[in-house]
Order: structure tokens, then C-alpha cells, then sequence
């Protein structure tokens, strides 16, 4: 791997924004950079070859759900999580924290970690900091994240308190556990809504001296401008030469304001999830594909869209898929919407670069709201 990591190309003259390249054992990413999500090992509905062709570049696993099926022993085994998955390109793996909240009756802190209950069969399972980081390396992911407390919104000060000195005894936890030059090891701010436990996070973080920072916690129900807020509070304490990766975010919306704010990397299942219910992203605002509206339109879904959907199938055959129950129309529709937040990353980019991006990101912005508004 290259000596340096993370190498900023050009920043924006109005805002935080910056592209950049992020070095790693299977490959250097262009950044802003948006990472679909194949929790159990898949990106559902969609196989390896479709996603390459969307331009995807990095994709994010779980560590939780994997270690319950098929395990760790099995996947290592058969030569690592990128063999498992059929994916040649880089992969963040989730430590699990974020399912300490998802999954939050089913869920114990304990002094050296978190007990779950698996939601498969009931076993008790411990996730340690150090067990978080040691299956992580053995599946071979590129970015390894520390174990860390993710918290409901609201939450009480003195529970967020708390979840943020759990988080870091586990990020230097992890730290120590972690030895292996060829993963790079990400720590996560936690810290909810609260800017004095937000500035603590990030200060006791960068401290430890990690190779990215992930923002946690946050498109939990805080809403757009919180977010925003506490997004750019963060990166004002996070080191400016480390990549950024604001986790489960989002919207085009909320991805435009938090590049604005200086982040780097984004996750969300929104493109997928909202694919398997007939919701398709597109630049004039959202389509409801099982409308009645579409029955015999021989429109694409999205005009100009280069992608395998748009190219081959009109609105009417994927809305008779939906009614029907057909497999293709979830695989379709999932298609052209992680295409649609590649080309919105690439625009980002190519704004960017070229000194362009506020005004654009303001008109983009607008649009967007008021889509959402009607």
C-alpha cells in the first residue's frame, strides 16, 4: 500500500468540500465516494458484475450479522470476505455498534463489551473491542471500524454521556488490537446532537491517532439540520488530512450538505431498500413506480440514465413486475438507483474540481427539498 493514505485533490473555495484519493489493499478510491450496503454479505438483489457497471468503487458489510450466518470460521475459510462476496474492490466492514441500537432488546453492555441475543436463534454472542477488530482483519476488510456505542435520538445527556465513554475505551481498545498495516482502522465520534460530548469525542479520538474518522450516531431521526450542524462541528476538531465517513447517510440531500461540511465517504441502504418498493431516485424529483400513472408509459425511468434498467426497460414492463411479484423489478429498480448516487457522486466530484460547487450544491439543494416537499 502506498505510504499515504488519504491524499486531498481540491477543495472548494466556499465550503469545507474536498475530492480526494483513498489508498487501500484492493484499490485506491476516488472520494467523495458513496458505498452501497450489503449487510449480510450481498448488496441485495443486485450481483457483483451489476454493481461494477454502476460504477460503484467501495462497499460495506456487517460484522454482526455475518458472524451469526454463515460465521467467521466459514468465510475465512473459503479465502476471505472479498472471495465470499465476488467483489474484487475495496469493503468497510461495520463493527456491529450501530445494531446496539437497532437491536437494543436484544442487546447488554457489559465492561468489555456488548452481549447480543442473536435475533436468528437466541445464542448469546460477546463483541468485544478486540474480538470487533480481530474478526474484522481475519475477513479481510479494507477499513476495519472500532467497536463503538451508537444511542437513540433524543437520549438522555447522562446516557449519551456514558455511550461516549464507553466509545472510547473501545476505539483505544481497538487501537491496541489492532496490528495490521495493510486494514486501516477508522475510529467513530460519537455523541448524539450534544456538542460538548460531540467536541469530546472527536478530541479524545484524534488523539489516539487513527487512520480515518467516521461520524456515528447520527440519521437516527435528528433531522437534516442537526445533522448538518453537528457533521460540520465535528469536522472543525477532526484533522484535515484524514478521510471523513459519515455513517447511514442518506438522502441526496443530506449527501450534498455533508460534503459541504468536509465529508469523504457515505453508506445508506436507502437506494436498495427504496428500489425493492418501487421508489426510484431520479434529478427531476422521486417516481412511484406502481402508479397508475405508468401503466403504458414507454418512458425509461429516468431520461439520460445510461443504466441497464433505463436503457432496456420502460416504466410500464417495471411497474407490471411490481404488481406481479417478479424478482426483476426490485433488481431493476435497485439498479438504477445506486447508478443514480453514482452519478450524483461523480457530479459532486466534477464540481469540485472545478470551483463550482456552492452555487451548484445551493441549486441542487433547493431542488431537492422541494421535491421532498411535494
Amino acid at each position: 500500500m502506498p505510504d499515504k493514505t488519504f491524499t486531498i485533490l481540491e477543495t472548494d473555495p466556499h465550503s469545507a468540500a474536498r475530492t480526494g484519493l483513498l489508498a487501500t489493499a484492493h484499490g485506491t478510491v476516488e472520494t467523495p465516494v458513496f458505498c452501497p450496503v450489503g449487510t449480510a454479505g450481498t448488496v441485495k438483489g443486485i450481483t457483483p458484475q451489476q454493481l461494477l457497471e454502476t460504477r460503484t468503487e467501495m462497499i460495506l458489510a456487517n460484522i454482526y450479522h455475518l458472524l451469526l450466518r454463515p460465521g467467521i470460521d466459514v468465510i475465512e475459510k473459503i479465502g476471505g470476505l472479498h472471495t465470499f462476496m465476488g467483489w474484487p474492490k475495496p469493503i468497510i466492514t461495520d463493527s456491529g455498534g450501530y445494531q446496539i441500537l437497532s437491536l437494543s432488546p436484544l442487546v447488554k453492555i457489559r465492561s468489555g463489551g456488548v452481549e447480543f441475543s442473536s435475533h436468528v436463534d437466541g445464542q448469546k454472542i460477546l463483541l468485544t473491542a478486540e474480538s470487533a477488530v480481530e474478526i474484522q482483519n481475519r475477513l479481510g476488510a479494507d477499513i476495519v471500524m472500532c467497536l463503538d456505542q451508537c444511542t437513540p435520538f433524543p437520549c438522555p445527556d447522562a446516557q449519551m454521556q456514558k455511550a461516549v465513554e464507553t466509545t472510547l475505551r473501545w476505539a483505544a481498545a481497538c487501537k491496541k488490537a489492532h496490528a495490521n498495516p495493510q486494514r486501516l482502522l477508522f475510529g467513530i465520534v460519537q455523541g448524539g446532537v450534544n456538542p460538548q460530548l460531540r467536541r469530546l469525542c472527536a478530541t479524545e479520538l484524534v488523539k489516539l491517532d487513527f487512520d480515518g474518522y467516521a461520524i456515528g450516531g447520527l440519521c437516527v431521526g435528528e433531522g437534516h439540520e442537526n445533522m448538518i450542524k453537528t457533521v460540520g462541528l465535528v469536522n472543525e476538531i477532526l484533522p484535515q488530512e484524514r478521510v471523513r465517513y459519515l455513517m447511514g447517510a442518506g438522502t441526496p440531500a443530506d449527501i450534498i450538505a455533508a460534503v459541504a461540511a468536509g465529508v469523504d465517504i457515505f453508506d445508506c441502504v436507502l437506494p436498495t431498500r427504496n428500489g425493492r418498493n418501487a421508489f426510484a431516485f431520479t434529478e427531476k424529483g422521486p417516481l412511484r413506480l406502481r402508479n397508475s400513472l405508468h401503466i403504458q408509459s414507454t418512458q425509461p425511468v429516468e431520461d439520460g440514465c445510461d443504466c441497464y434498467c433505463c436503457r432496456n426497460f420502460t416504466r410500464a414492463a417495471i411497474r407490471h413486475f411490481f404488481n406481479c411479484g417478479e424478482m426483476l423489478g426490485p433488481i431493476l429498480l435497485s439498479v438504477h438507483n445506486i447508478s443514480f448516487y453514482q452519478r450524483l457522486m461523480a457530479q459532486v466530484r466534477q464540481n469540485i474540481q472545478k470551483k463550482r460547487f456552492s452555487q451548484w450544491a445551493r441549486e441542487k439543494m433547493s431542488m431537492y427539498f422541494n421535491h421532498e416537499a411535494g
